[in-house]
């Protein structure tokens, strides 16, 4: 029997989360309480459930990033072959009408918790405003306190500092990247368990690798293994071996905006999604050479329409829109001799169901500490498909945080009412060419009170810019990236896309970086910046400070000054198929220890800025790391 733990009165985003300085602790204090009341209330004894999880099914999710749902030679394209992907959709299972978010980060927090992003904290894809609310239970947490193996191997984006972190959100093996963009895609910079490391080859390879090999070592116990792929986002880069294929080769069918297609771009693409499938593919041959391919559930989504205007089946919109080719994307299910072969489900679905769905097939306690927006789609995948007349009719929200005012388009199984009123009728004209508002008065007076409820519901801060500082010390080490920093003065961002930029530019003593933080425990921490730096500028001095040095003299500070030559150089745009447009160039940059800076348990700003710079400028920074060294 699933149980669902009621909600407390937490919700709203981490700014109404961070009143005093124990609330981080308090907030994973509840999730466990939350797993063991939720146990208790399955009427399952814990030898019981022990004994139960050698029987339950392994769970693998595979997430794609930017994929359309045209992107497959399945849903008919004719420039792309995807067999591994497509034989999902032949021995599994395809919900036809399956919808996501716009955008990456809210996708992601609607798979993990159940529920409509925009209750979860999550109202953006980079600034902070992608992490996932402290107080939300994952899926991850789901399974592994049912006795699954957890392991997630690729793109996070829901945060990266614990008790953000994959690691402190269920995972036990993290290998990955916790940013929203990456700036190449060999041999590059990567996250293990919360270090950084370096990566083996090709990225989507990579996160392979390290996914099978868990499998591997997993496979005496149930396991969930997510592998949110990053491909085919940008930039677009792609081994030649997969590229060849499509280099100069004519692209046969077009967008529902032909003039703005991009033959280059879509040409990368396809070669992205057919590495995806060969990587698909290994994952499924290893599930099969173990043994474990009839007792594992698989499952195919992506994140969001595609970010370039490309053949998508005719459908309106691309990633960022809410009209149907924004947020409809591809989704398989397989489970040998449980859900039906072949089978094709036309009723609505999305995100936000695969956590109360994969739970209700394996079996496990639902111990979620709030109320779920999905439904579990067991009955329509298991029991042959359940009729019209046996599942609700219900209504898939799309959303997105557009300033003072959030958009919203309502989808009901025959029509979507769009941001600005309009409202299309999905069965006889699944373009969204005409608005049929007039002829259906009735409908679009339902829809809307359906937006008005939706939004009426979400937290008052959804979207807004209220501080959320980043927490250290939950973990011996915190990465704070420049992604998470402010530049002050004539310090410039390597790219307009804060995602996997650094700080370059530093030429003034005016200048400063800072870091808004709230520190969980009162410690030492040795101090690291990650940085380069030219010859002509070697003896830069730099201050590190909890508070303003420079406003507040009894404030927290260390010194270094830079006596080592670190000049790489800049990479990643070489390796591009197509020109990027957002992404940062990439540099190797070098950690310099600082020194040792004991901080308080309290929020504040860290700042970094130089008191001497004997060149034209000072260095470039990457990240700063505070590594917990003692009490």
């Amino acid at each position: 029997m699933s149980t669902i733990v009621p909600s407390l009165n937490t919700t709203g985003p981490f700014a109404a989360q961070v009143e005093s300085k124990g609330t981080l602790k308090f907030q994973n204090l509840l999730t466990g309480l939350f797993f063991f009341l939720g146990l208790l209330c399955s009427g399952l004894p814990w030898n019981s459930l022990h004994a139960q999880t050698e029987n339950r099914p392994n769970i693998v999710v595979i997430l794609s990033d930017d994929q359309a749902w045209g992107d497959l030679s399945v849903n008919g394209n004719v420039d792309i072959s995807t067999p591994r992907i497509d034989s999902l959709a032949r021995t599994g299972a395809t919900v036809d009408r399956f919808f996501v978010s716009p955008v990456c980060s809210p996708t992601r927090a609607e798979f993990l918790t159940g529920r409509y992003f925009g209750r979860t904290g999550v109202s953006g894809v980079s600034e902070g405003k992608e992490r996932l609310n402290l107080d939300e239970t994952t899926i991850a947490q789901i399974f592994k306190s049912a006795g699954y193996a957890t392991g997630a191997f690729g793109k996070w984006h829901n945060g990266t500092q614990h008790p953000y972190h994959p690691n402190a959100r269920g995972f036990e093996e993290f290998y990955g990247f916790c940013s929203g963009h990456w700036g190449h895609y060999f041999d590059t910079e990567m996250d293990h368990n919360g270090e950084i490391v370096r990566g083996n080859g090709f990225i989507a390879d990579d996160l392979t690798d390290h996914a099978v090999s868990f499998i591997e070592q997993n496979q005496k116990r149930p396991f969930f293994c997510y592998i949110p792929y990053n491909l085919p986002h940008s930039p677009m880069q792609v081994p030649d071996r997969f590229y060849a294929k499509f280099d100069g080769a004519t692209i046969h069918q077009q967008s529902v905006r032909p003039k703005e297609d991009d033959p280059i771009n879509t040409r990368a693409a396809l070669a992205m999604c057919e590495n995806i499938d060969w990587n698909v593919g290994r994952v499924l041959d290893k599930l099969e050479s173990l043994g474990l391919a009839e007792n594992t559930i698989v499952v195919y989504f992506s994140d969001n329409g595609p970010s370039h205007w490309r053949w998508n089946g005719g459908m309106k919109g691309k990633k960022g829109s809410l009209d149907e080719g924004g947020v409809r994307v591809p989704f398989f299910i397989r489970w040998p001799n449980h859900v039906t072969a072949g089978l094709k489900i036309p009723q609505i679905a999305g995100a936000i169901d695969l956590l109360p769905t994969l739970t209700d097939l394996a079996k496990v306690p639902l111990t979620a500490s709030k109320p779920l927006d999905g439904r579990s789609l067991k009955p329509l995948l298991i029991e042959h498909g359940a009729r019209p007349a046996d599942w609700p009719e219900r209504e898939i929200i799309s959303m997105q945080a557009g300033g003072k005012k959030t958009q919203l388009s309502v989808r009901s199984q025959g029509f979507r009412l769009d941001a600005a009123g309009a409202l299309y009728d999905m069965e006889a004209d699944p373009g969204q060419t005409r608005n049929v508002a007039g002829a259906h008065f009735a409908e679009v007076n339902r829809l809307k009170a359906v937006a008005a409820q939706f939004a009426s519901e979400l937290p008052r801060t959804f979207g807004s810019d209220a501080p959320r500082p980043y927490p250290v010390g939950y973990a011996t080490t915190t990465q704070l990236p420049a992604r998470d920093g402010v530049a002050h003065g004539t310090i410039q961002r390597s790219a307009k896309a804060p995602n996997c930029s650094y700080f370059t530019h530093w030429t003034s003593l005016s200048d400063r970086i800072t870091w808004d933080i709230e520190v969980g425990e009162k410690a030492t921490y040795e101090a690291q910046i990650y940085y380069t730096c030219k010859a002509e500028n070697i003896g830069a001095e730099l201050e590190l400070s909890f508070g303003d040095a420079e406003l507040n003299p009894a404030s927290i500070k260390i010194h270094k000054t830079v006596t080592d030559v670190h000049d790489p150089a800049p990479y990643g745009p070489e390796k591009d198929r197509s020109p990027r447009a957002q992404e940062s160039d990439v540099k190797d940059f070098k950690p310099l220890v600082v020194g040792n800076i004991s901080l308080p348990a309290e929020s504040g700003q860290l700042v970094l800025r130089a008191l001497k710079i004997p060149g034209k400028e000072a260095i470039e920074v990457r990240y700063v790391i505070l590594k917990k060294t003692g009490a």
